[in-house]
């Protein structure tokens, strides 16, 4: 079985130099930007695709009459493909998970940070010539609120314990010896300063957060999504924004991926973006491509 890498770019592939091994299968490495409608053109007569976070239609995926197995390189491909479609034409998708759990609850703590004190506008405005000190929020004796604590949302918890802060959370399902207490989801909106989204996606969680769910929200509350932008609705996340509602928001994810210059959430001010890079560490993307690498492996055995 022949194995195409479909999108690897500067940074994986000098990770992928350094795990790959001399006893590991062949893999071809593609690095050459591709439109989505090209997917088939690319893939070719390979039999399994490793996909970082490239968009996988599944009427694409249908054309390559070879492909059998897909590798995501995480654990969101229902942001990027119908699983339920693709593995009913017969191609599993894999995924990988629990490699950047710290990873990804270090850039949740620090995208917390910088909205509580407005770092990235004070950054901005610095930059245009204007000296303007932020009245910030200290975030010691605060409640932090995770909703889904899975193995990032503990690690999150972990981290803010010992910052200080009142850490509750809310999992879909009952989770024994959690680190922290448990509460109803309409208690953890109603009492948290911070909410810190760690939910995956799928079609029970996909626009989860409405608006009724914001309106439960404190009036001032600051909102943290390193899960999935399609966790929330869009619209009335937008409209909380303008209102101040949510005083700030901070996002590594969102609905259509990579985040356009014209889109609303790039224009406001009270929000701090970063671009789908919670998990891209060194340690994390090692621990990602030899497991990719090892699904590979066990595919072809």
């Amino acid at each position: 079985m022949k194995t195409i890498f479909i999108d690897c770019n500067q940074q994986l592939g000098s990770v992928w130099k350094q795990v790959y091994g001399a006893g590991d299968p062949p893999v071809t490495i593609n690095t050459a930007a591709f439109e989505k409608n090209e997917l088939p053109r690319v893939i070719g007569d390979y039999d399994i695709c490793i996909d970082d976070h490239s968009y996988m239609p599944t009427d694409l995926v249908r054309q390559c009459k070879n492909l059998k197995h897909i590798v995501f390189l995480g654990t969101g491909a229902a942001s990027y493909m119908n699983v339920a479609e693709l593995e009913g034409a017969g191609v599993k998708v894999h995924t990988i998970k629990g490699y950047g759990d710290t990873a990804v609850a270090e850039q949740t703590i620090a995208l917390m940070m910088a909205c509580c004190r407005d770092l990235a506008r004070m950054d901005r405005n610095i930059r245009a010539g204007t000296w303007q000190p932020l009245e910030g929020m200290q975030v010691f004796g605060k409640t932090l609120g995770i909703v889904g604590l899975g193995g990032i949302g503990a690690e999150v918890a972990r981290i803010a314990n010992g910052m200080g802060m009142n850490v509750i959370a809310w999992n879909r399902s009952q989770r024994a010896g959690a680190p922290v207490p448990l509460v109803e989801l309409d208690t953890l909106l109603a009492q948290s300063d911070i909410v810190s989204l760690n939910l995956t996606l799928n079609d029970e969680t996909r626009g989860f957060i409405d608006a009724a769910k914001i309106a439960r929200m404190k009036p001032g509350v600051i909102v943290v999504n390193t899960a999935r932008g399609a966790l929330i609705d869009e619209g009335a996340l937008l409209a909380a924004l303008k209102s101040g509602h949510i005083r700030h928001a901070g996002f590594d994810v969102f609905h259509n991926e990579p985040l356009k210059a014209d889109n609303p959430l790039a224009q406001l001010q009270n929000v701090t973006l970063s671009a789908h890079a919670a998990f891209r560490t060194l340690e994390a993307s090692m621990t990602l491509l030899r497991r990719a690498i090892d699904i590979v492996k066990k595919v072809q055995a």
